[in-house]
C-alpha cells in the first residue's frame, strides 16, 4: 500500500510539473517555502494514518512521528505574509481577508497536535486513533476554508 501511494504521489507531481504550474520566484519563496514546510508535517503525519489503517500500532514509532509533527507543525505559518497569494499558491484570498478565523483553525490544530502528543504517550490505541482522528479533523477544516 505504501508503494502505492508514493507511486501515485510521484505521478501527481509530474502531472502538475507537465501542466506548467508556475515557480515561485519571489524574495524567499513564501509560497514554496510554506509548501515545503506543510509536506514536512504531512511526511510526519501520514506513516500514523497508514500504521492505523493497518492495524499495526506501535508505540515507540507513534511517539516518534508525534513528536516530529509538533516539531515541525510552527514553519509554514510564517509564510502567510501580506502580498504571497499568487501562483503557485492554492490559499484562497480568505486567509488574509479573515485573519482571525484562520489563526482560530491554526490554534485548533496545535492544541490537537498536542493531545496527539501526550495519547502517544499513554499507548492506548484507542486514545491515539481518536487524537490521530481529531488532528486530521483540523486539517481537513483548514483546507476547506483556505485551500483552493
Amino acid at each position: 500500500m505504501r508503494h502505492k501511494n508514493i507511486v501515485m504521489f510521484v505521478l501527481a507531481l509530474l502531472f502538475v510539473a507537465a501542466c506548467g504550474e508556475p515557480e515561485d520566484n519571489r524574495p524567499g519563496k513564501p509560497v514554496a517555502s510554506r509548501r515545503a514546510a506543510f509536506a514536512k508535517m504531512l511526511r510526519a503525519f501520514e506513516p500514523m494514518g497508514v500504521k492505523l489503517r493497518k492495524g499495526q500500532y506501535d508505540v515507540a514509532q507513534f511517539s516518534a512521528h508525534a513528536k516530529e509533527l509538533v516539531a515541525v507543525r510552527d514553519l509554514p505559518w510564517q509564510h502567510f505574509g501580506p502580498d504571497t497569494n499568487y501562483p503557485p499558491s492554492h490559499a484562497k484570498g480568505r486567509v488574509w481577508a479573515e485573519p482571525a478565523l484562520f489563526e482560530t483553525k491554526r490554534q485548533a490544530f496545535f492544541e490537537a497536535s498536542d493531545r496527539l502528543l501526550k495519547a502517544t504517550d499513554g499507548g492506548d490505541v484507542k486514545l491515539v486513533t481518536q487524537a490521530y482522528e481529531s488532528v486530521h479533523e483540523t486539517c481537513r477544516d483548514c483546507h476547506k476554508a483556505f485551500k483552493d
